[in-house]
């Protein structure tokens, strides 16, 4: 009851601050009922001011940022949920940056020494009080190491964690209540989104974990000429700071710098998409947050990226669905861009296979004809996600995650040649990882794996035979006349494929002999 209490009286502050931004258009077409409707029209009447002069997705964009460092992350989250929220207040939500005035700086100061057990000044050489700059979760300083190397410190704001459960169990409640009580809202898994909002804000409040999401990455690009991963401080870095090496590049959003440096601009905008691409498809682990404030670029040209709080993973399965699927809708293959959804689980079993190829073909042929530099993959995308309601597609967090990356990479890029072919710049990377993952040797590869887990798999058969013979010769063995039946007809079935897997390891054996 308690519990409740404390919910309807955030829930209260939360009205009052959505009114005064005008952005209670988001409970427009929530099913509240009469007493519902009535409560919103009068914190309207109360609290409200009309706020024309912004798009809706501005009003609801200020209006969290106003609430605090976990309404601001729900932002994000929402942002990549066009199919919840609608494309336009998801792109809106999309642009939504986390900058709050900074905290004190003796309260950095003592978080820093707290957290590393060491005064300051045994640490760093020199310390600039003065952030440069300041989000929703931490600050950022630039110091010097003792060593005398210049490095940045990600400080976690004070109390930041404690704001973020009060919310987060919120938020849980809501879900909670929406799936329970609103029809058909279990589809679009509101308790999963705030189960996303969760993990995301698990590894950005815990900033040892982020050291370890840059190093990773690191090392996945170390011998990559054209990005620059900044190195983790281990030894200065814990739950609540994280040291990092510091860059010293252009923004990337910084067009005069750039040209005055003598970037090419073209050149640059191919490489951003590259980078993204070998970290989805290769790696399949990438920066999800790759918007201009996080992307810097060396005086050779390399890009620096920083900020590894939000990352996205996909496995061999998903980049090979994506690989397909999109290869399917460049080409105008609309029943293969339907089949690769049914073969992935992500379209129910009982829809009409010929019925979603109709679906991807009002989406697809659009833009069939259309010069390449004008295809937007991310608006492919969106789009694709926005026919989930009518063929019951469950919501697939990652593959969300995959398009608001890609949404943004694509913006970064046509922010600095607005004439980029994304497909062009694209191709290097995705034909050398399909020939890796999807061509004739990566069959080859899969079969030799499978024989070799039937190799491997072999002495324990022949153990277990071996033991099986010795409890017969010991006890005897009686089977019904029904069961001898059973066990012949096992065994020819079982016997096509041992020998196809001897066969198999013969020739792979005779192919070794001339390798």
């Amino acid at each position: 009851m308690l519990t409740d209490l404390r919910h309807l009286l955030r829930l209260f502050a939360i009205g009052r601050c959505f009114a005064r931004h005008d952005a209670l258009f988001v409970l427009r077409d929530a099913p509240l009922g009469g007493l519902g409707r009535s409560a919103v029209g009068l914190f309207q009447l109360l609290f409200g001011r009309r706020r024309r002069d912004l798009r809706e997705g501005e009003r609801l964009a200020n209006a969290l940022s106003d609430l605090g460092p976990s309404f601001i992350k729900l932002g994000q989250v929402l942002s990549v949920r066009p199919d919840l929220v609608g494309a336009a207040l998801a792109d809106d939500l999309g642009r939504l940056r986390d900058r709050l005035p900074p905290f004190p700086w003796t309260a950095a100061k003592a978080s820093i020494e707290a957290e590393l057990g060491k005064p300051l000044d045994a640490l760093f050489s020199g310390f600039e009080p003065e952030p440069v700059a300041a989000a929703s979760i931490a600050q950022v300083h630039f110091a010097e190491t003792t060593e005398g190397k210049p490095v940045a410190i990600k400080v976690l704001r004070p109390d930041v964690e404690a704001a973020f459960r009060r919310d987060l169990a919120l938020f849980a409640w809501l879900a909670d209540a929406a799936e329970r009580h609103i029809a058909g809202m279990d589809r679009l898994r509101p308790r999963d989104v705030v189960a996303t909002l969760r993990e995301w804000v698990a590894i950005e409040l815990d900033l040892q974990l982020e050291a370890a999401a840059a190093s990773e990455l690191r090392d996945n690009f170390r011998d990559d000429p054209d990005v620059v991963i900044p190195a983790v401080d281990w030894q200065r870095t814990g739950r609540r700071v994280l040291t990092v090496e510091r860059i010293a590049g252009i923004p990337i959003e910084d067009r005069a710098a750039l040209l005055e440096a003598g970037i090419d601009l073209s050149a640059l905008a191919a490489r951003v998409i590259r980078i993204f691409l070998k970290q989805a498809l290769r790696d399949g682990y990438f920066h999800a947050d790759m918007h201009h404030g996080n992307i810097f670029v060396a005086t050779d040209g390399r890009i620096e990226l920083v900020d590894f709080g939000i990352m996205g993973r996909l496995d061999l399965p998903t980049r090979c669905f994506m690989a397909e699927m999109l290869g399917a809708f460049l080409s105008g293959n609309w029943r293969r861009a339907a089949e690769v959804h049914f073969e992935a689980g992500y379209v129910p079993a009982d829809r009409s296979v010929e019925a979603f190829a109709q679906a991807c073909r009002s989406i697809g042929e659009p833009i069939l004809d259309r010069p390449v530099t004008e295809i937007s993959i991310g608006r492919l995308l969106a789009q694709l996600f926005q026919i989930t309601d009518t063929f019951g597609m469950r919501t697939q967090p990652h593959l969300l995650l995959l398009q608001k990356t890609m949404v943004t990479v694509e913006g970064v890029a046509r922010s600095l040649d607005p004439n980029i072919n994304f497909w062009e710049a694209a191709r290097p990377v995705v034909e050398d990882w399909a020939r890796e993952n999807m061509g004739p040797e990566a069959r080859l590869r899969e079969v030799a794996g499978n024989v070799a887990e039937v190799a491997r798999r072999l002495p324990a058969i022949a153990r277990g035979l071996e033991a099986l013979a010795s409890t017969v010769q010991a006890d005897g063995l009686r089977l019904s006349d029904s069961s001898l039946a059973a066990l012949a007809d096992a065994q020819r079935r079982a016997r096509r494929p041992l020998l196809w897997a001897l066969w198999a390891i013969a020739a792979l054996l005779g192919l070794s002999l001339f390798l």
